[in-house]
């Protein structure tokens, strides 16, 4: 299994326990979350993307998680990834050299096939904070 297939297995519980504890909130959380990544004028794909990216920006190990596989279930090409991930990497500056190759890792691992380090390095490993995205 995965780095961030652990990521997504070690949040179920806690995450559904409290969705069960606060369900209005989590209800009103997933509508949002429905009504927003939903096809429009961008695409779903897109806004994959955009999530995957800005969960680079917030330092989210579990929605880079979450997005890099929805961005990898939505068709993302490892071009694309690789072209969001450069935006983060020009909004964040140092912090997305590390959490970029971690969205990087991540998306490798939902798709397929899996990209391959472009420099020969081997991305950097996370130490899944528990945040969900």
């Amino acid at each position: 299994m995965g780095e961030s297939t652990t990521v997504i297995s070690d949040l179920r519980e806690p995450t559904r326990s409290l969705r069960q504890a606060a369900p209005q909130a989590w209800a009103g959380f997933s509508a949002l979350h429905d009504a927003t990544l939903a096809d429009g004028t961008l695409s779903a794909r897109v806004k994959e993307l955009m999530a995957l990216a800005i969960a680079v920006v917030k330092q989210c190990d579990g929605c880079i998680a979450y997005h890099a596989k929805a961005a990898a279930r939505r068709g993302a090409t490892p071009e694309e990834v690789a072209e969001a991930l450069s935006v983060a990497l020009l909004m964040d500056g140092g912090p997305a050299t590390v959490y970029g190759p971690r969205a990087w890792a991540a998306f490798g691992e939902f798709a397929e096939p899996a990209p391959a380090a472009t420099d020969g390095a081997a991305p950097a490993n996370g130490n899944g904070n528990g945040a969900t995205g």
